[in-house]
């Protein structure tokens, strides 16, 4: 299976930016997408982005579009959400995510805060 663990959360001003990073070890040969997840508080948890691991194809949700970078380093099997602009809405637990393209199973990392305050 494969593990996956965030870092780069925190509390953060209106307006600034903030880079999460999501490590991923075990069994990520065979590696489809990774992507980032987001759960506030009261709400359903809602796609943010992902990346195509081969090629590095990009997609964003429409809430983060403009503002938001995803990038990944595959020496290192890790992905990178950069989100600038931050807004009070963005506050939420962020959950980095994984896909295999063989057995199509999802993987979870145990989820990160980010809190943006006014």
């Amino acid at each position: 299976q494969v593990q996956l663990v965030e870092s780069g959360g925190g509390l953060v001003q209106t307006g600034r930016s903030l880079t999460l990073s999501c490590a991923a070890s075990g069994r990520t040969f065979s590696t489809n997408t990774m992507g980032w997840f987001r759960q506030a508080p009261g709400k359903e948890r809602e796609f943010v982005a992902a990346i195509i691991w081969s090629g590095g194809r990009p997609y964003y949700a429409d809430s983060v579009k403009g503002r938001c970078t995803i990038s990944r380093n595959v020496a290192k099997d890790t992905v990178y959400l950069q989100l600038n602009n931050l807004k009070p809405e963005d506050t939420a637990v962020y959950y980095c995510n994984t896909r295999s393209r063989v057995t199509r199973s999802n993987y979870w990392g145990q989820g990160i805060q980010v809190t943006v305050s006014s």
